[in-house]
């Protein structure tokens, strides 16, 4: 059978361009139609190629990558995902190329442990994978979930949530939030409405380790409320957002009225770490009617079993609507699976948060 998803690569470094070459045509529906180590030489292969997805560094000689991407926007656009090294410059970087455009952020692939591979592999092909999902409708080329031979769930992290663990309903609210693919504007646009005095909230983003401290920085400069990279043991207070580390877990915990953050290790969860079915599933356990939960934009189901126990445990659901996803993979899992309460524009969702939690 014919791979689907073609790839473009394009990277000044040649270890770079041959592992993610690798990587991509384990795969059974990507195939790696070009390679380029500078953005003058893939646009001259722009000229005769167009590829469904286009991996990008931003760091490169000749042309740097945000006038690249602003380049292939303007003339083919081509989704671009933006492969990039983990110092805070690249960190700080490749965050603004997403300001223009780009879909999504993988961190540069490096020899290490199996397991390491094995993992850079899984969350690598989602990302293109969704990325190619991100196309306008008459564009897009048709995807099917791969078949994973184990995909494991939040059972590994937390056991689920019984009826007998029941959370005194208390004059603070929680929210809790997971995004994907579009994610990072969502959430820009989400944090940037609300007003400084908010209820405390903790953020699920899927994004690689290191990127999300330079995130956090980014939205703590332009809203009114403190955002900051969650630490183990960081209290959800009023006031302030926690976004969950990259490659790390993040739960909502509670001792008597206090709320509280667990940031630990584990293995990728739906596959993903951190993971949004994780945190949905311990506010469900620690926190009950006393939580907002809210799904954005992305591809995949992670968050929508999480979500589901939210809405179980009493908590108010709210989805992003498929208008406004750039893709409405995981609020459509949700709202399949019937953990939701209400759909929203990114825009309205912010009002029904605050109406939620006074």
């Amino acid at each position: 059978m014919a791979k689907s998803i073609k790839v473009m690569i394009v990277d000044d470094s040649a270890v770079v361009r041959q592992t993610l070459k690798e990587i991509l045509e384990m795969d059974r529906e990507i195939s790696v139609q070009a390679v380029a180590s500078d953005p003058i030489f893939a646009l001259k292969k722009l000229e005769t190629e167009k590829p469904d997805v286009i991996i990008s560094d931003v760091e490169m000689p000749r042309m740097d990558g945000i006038t690249f991407l602003k380049t292939v926007m303007e003339r083919y656009r081509i989704p671009v995902v933006i492969c990039s090294s983990k110092t805070e410059e690249g960190s700080d970087n490749a965050l603004k190329a997403m300001e223009y455009g780009a879909i999504e952020i993988i961190q540069k692939p490096k020899l290490g442990t199996k397991q390491f591979l094995e993992d850079s592999r899984v969350e690598i092909c989602d990302v293109v994978r969704a990325a190619n999902m991100s196309r306008p409708q008459e564009r897009r080329a048709p995807t099917r979930v791969p078949e994973v031979s184990q995909k494991l769930t939040a059972d590994v992290m937390l056991p689920k949530p019984g009826p007998e663990r029941g959370a005194l309903e208390t004059t603070e609210r929680v929210v809790v939030v997971g995004a994907s693919t579009g994610g990072t504007e969502a959430l820009k646009e989400f944090l940037e409405a609300l007003p400084e005095d908010s209820p405390g909230i903790v953020i699920v983003q899927h994004m690689p380790e290191h990127f999300t401290a330079a995130f956090a920085r980014r939205l703590d400069g332009l809203c009114r409320l403190t955002v900051k990279e969650a630490e183990d043991n960081d209290t959800v207070i009023r006031g302030r957002a926690l976004i969950a580390p990259g490659n790390r877990h993040t739960l909502l915990k509670r001792s008597g009225a206090r709320y509280y953050v667990e940031v630990k290790d584990g293995p990728l969860v739906c596959r993903h770490r951190p993971s949004v079915d994780v945190l949905f599933r311990s506010a469900a356990r620690y926190a009950q009617k006393n939580a907002v939960g809210v799904i954005m934009t992305g591809m995949g189901d992670d968050g929508a079993r999480g979500m589901k126990e939210l809405h179980e445990s009493g908590a108010y659901t709210i989805a992003q609507d498929e208008a406004t996803s750039v893709v409405f993979g995981m609020p459509n899992e949700a709202i399949k699976m019937g953990g939701v309460d209400l759909v929203l524009p990114l825009s309205k969702i912010f009002e029904e948060v605050l109406r939620r939690t006074r």
